[in-house]
């Protein structure tokens, strides 16, 4: 069996593994449950994208869906940074109790399973070809993201509380005035931009360090196959 439809294996098989347990163990006493928070949007994203390398390893499918294995990559790497920041900078910013969860939780969702999917996505999968399609399928999610918190998950949840409003998923965006919150958003999508063109510099490098062997290029860089 080649190495990397093991990899791909094991990828996907923790992906639906941490999806499965995000669905039947999470708390849901507020509205969405676990669908509140970024990080859980983007474990399901990375489950679809596995899906995808699988059928593609197997041969199932040719579709390369480059723009949303793009897109997941950098709302990993978001999810990465903006949690690691906040926590070490006051860890009550983005966990009930000032305390880190369950390793083998945390640790999957803010650590290993971003970088298994980033090593796919650069190395394997080597997305990051079709830029307007990756900023689109970007530019949607968070704004979809943004959407759901404000005009959803904030009316109808009662927890977290803060010093202006309650119920964001996030305790520091409670303590902030809407218009301060559009800056925040505004800055995430600033910074969403800055990584996609830092992992397509990355991956344009891969690609000129470690060329595919002709077999090994016919569908991966097919650009009728990309999405």
């Amino acid at each position: 069996m080649p190495i990397t439809k093991i990899y791909r294996w094991i990828v996907f098989l923790l992906a639906a593994g941490y999806c499965l347990r995000m669905i039947l163990l999470s708390d849901y006493t507020q509205f969405s449950g676990p669908f509140r928070f970024l990080t859980v949007w983007a474990l399901f994203c990375s489950f679809f994208a596995a899906s995808r390398m699988m059928a593609i390893e197997e041969g199932r499918s040719t579709k390369r869906w480059d723009g949303f294995v793009s897109m997941t990559a950098v709302v990993n790497a978001m999810v990465v940074y903006l949690y690691w920041s906040l926590f070490l900078n006051d860890p009550a910013s983005v966990t009930r109790d000032g305390k880190l969860g369950e390793p083998y939780l945390e640790l999957y969702l803010h650590a290993l399973g971003p970088l298994l999917q980033w090593i796919d996505a650069t190395f394997i999968h080597r997305a990051f070809r079709r830029m307007t399609s990756a900023f689109l399928w970007l530019f949607g999610l968070i704004s979809l993201y943004i959407v759901w918190i404000e005009f959803a998950v904030q009316p109808l949840a009662t927890s977290p509380k803060g010093t202006v409003t309650q119920g964001l998923p996030y305790p520091f965006l409670n303590s902030l005035l809407p218009a301060d919150r559009i800056t925040v958003y505004g800055t995430y999508f600033l910074a969403a931009a800055v990584l996609l063109m830092v992992f397509t510099g990355i991956a344009w490098g891969v690609r000129r360090l470690f060329p595919r062997s002709k077999g090994r290029q016919a569908l991966p860089d097919s650009p009728g196959n990309a999405a």
